[in-house]
């Protein structure tokens, strides 16, 4: 194991709120059984929404890019002890959000940060819809399946924009 330094404190306090985001994501693709790709393509692009809030915020686009940002998403969207993945596999796989927390105790970062990191998207413009999605599934009654589908029927555009 190897230390690196970095000088970016915001970008790595952000990206560690949002890839517990993410990561229940990544549980929920797990739990509806949508494959390898799915996941791939939601890690990718939610490593897109958080550099993109980030460098509006303020952060450095190159710290999501390094073990802080991208190696700290990889990890919590595919590992087994990922407690937000956890969660997300079980909500992809019919269970309900109040029962799996009176179930689980542990604390699941992502559910109390969704909240955070949407409102933060607002306030400085920047379209996160992984995240939206997540929010409306974890606090609005939105299935992950209607989630998902919201997700696909987005208009094309560009892989940068």
């Amino acid at each position: 194991f190897r230390v690196y330094a970095g000088s970016d404190p915001l970008g790595v306090e952000l990206g560690g709120a949002i890839k517990n985001v993410i990561a229940i994501a990544a549980g929920i693709v797990d739990g509806l059984g949508l494959g390898h790709n799915a996941l791939a393509a939601l890690i990718t692009r939610g490593l897109h929404e958080m550099t993109r809030l980030g460098v509006a915020m303020g952060a450095r686009a190159e710290t999501f890019a390094g073990l802080a940002g991208l190696g700290d998403l990889v990890l919590t969207c595919t590992g087994d002890l990922s407690r937000n993945r956890q969660l997300g596999l079980a909500l992809g796989r019919g269970g309900v959000l109040a029962d799996l927390l009176q179930r689980s105790p542990t604390v699941k970062e992502g559910v109390n940060a969704a909240k955070g990191v949407v409102n933060l998207a607002r306030r400085f413009s920047v379209e996160m819809p992984i995240c939206q999605e997540i929010c409306a599934v974890l606090f609005e009654q939105r299935s992950p399946q209607e989630a998902v589908a919201s997700l696909l029927s987005r208009a094309l555009k560009y892989e940068g924009a």
